[in-house]
């Protein structure tokens, strides 16, 4: 039974994903003339030239050289789970463009939701191992050389080629604009998908109170605490500095903890992308 769960999970998560994908392009994009980057956006190209051709047909047929290629650099199954995507996605599209008529909507609320819907889609394809193909898939594979770089970024660059000869198809300078407004938005929720729910925070403290202030962080507050050494640039003297990782939501307990024991402490909060270890998030091979 949790086999199976452990299965069909993800399979589900993926086809809710694909409709929402979908749906944005037929309701968001498509209505609108929107430039939508990677694959998808070169069907649209190939649809406005030729119309007979579906956009989601012609997503499958491109997509056919580029899961031959990366066989071999992203291994069996997530080729499979991207092969589902890509096919569940792009039948979505072809059944949903006929089911009604999809009016034109003001531009901007189309980018906005248009974006939403894309970056939400395409985190959770992405958290289940998969891509949708295309330039999805091409920045997966680029992902394994540039593990640095977030994936919302990767795809952003890839996607902003395709934009422009988007624009150039439909004659309108609008539609790049308005595909860079809506690429931008589904990178910020894509990334804040991938990499968003592990928010956490690093504080630094120096104090003269070291000892109570990270007794009352590892008893109190069940976090742990690590001692630099560090010396005052214009003092000289010695002083050692308390280094802090917890979770967004302690950051008021965390700060109120410091201030009770010592009002004058300097402490400095910091963003961390994300920390792996006791406490937080194990690390997994292939992370994206």
């Amino acid at each position: 039974m949790s086999h199976l769960k452990k299965t069909l999970l993800p399979v589900l998560i993926i086809t809710a994903a694909s409709a929402i994908y979908a749906l944005g392009f037929v309701w968001c994009y498509a209505p609108n003339g929107i430039a939508f980057g990677g694959i998808t956006g070169v069907a649209q190209i190939i649809n406005y030239l030729i119309p007979a051709l579906p956009i989601g047909v012609t997503v499958i047929a491109l997509n056919v050289p580029l899961f031959i290629l990366g066989w071999k650099l992203i291994g069996g199954r997530l080729l499979v789970s991207s092969l589902y995507a890509m096919a569940v996605s792009s039948v979505f599209i072809d059944v949903l463009t006929p089911l009604r008529e999809w009016e034109p909507m003001e531009p901007l609320l189309a980018c906005i939701f248009g974006g939403l819907s894309l970056g939400l889609s395409l985190g959770l394809i992405f958290l289940q191992g998969a891509t949708t193909g295309g330039t999805d898939l091409l920045a997966r594979l680029l992902k394994l050389k540039l593990a640095w770089l977030p994936m919302g970024k990767l795809l952003m660059g890839i996607d902003l080629a395709v934009i422009v000869a988007v624009s150039v198809a439909f004659r309108t300078l609008y539609a790049a604009l308005y595909g860079l407004v809506a690429l931008y938005i589904s990178t910020i929720v894509m990334d804040g998908v991938l990499y968003g729910m592990d928010t956490a925070k690093v504080a630094y403290i120096i104090s003269d109170k070291n000892k109570e202030i990270s007794d009352a962080i590892v008893k109190d507050l069940d976090r742990g605490v690590t001692i630099l050494h560090g010396q005052g640039a214009y003092t000289g003297a010695d002083k050692n500095v308390l280094m802090c990782a917890f979770k967004q939501r302690e950051i008021a307990e965390i700060k109120a903890t410091i201030k009770d024991i010592d009002p004058v402490a300097f402490v400095i909060v910091c963003d961390a992308h994300e920390v792996l270890g006791e406490g937080f998030r194990d690390y997994k091979k292939d992370d994206l």
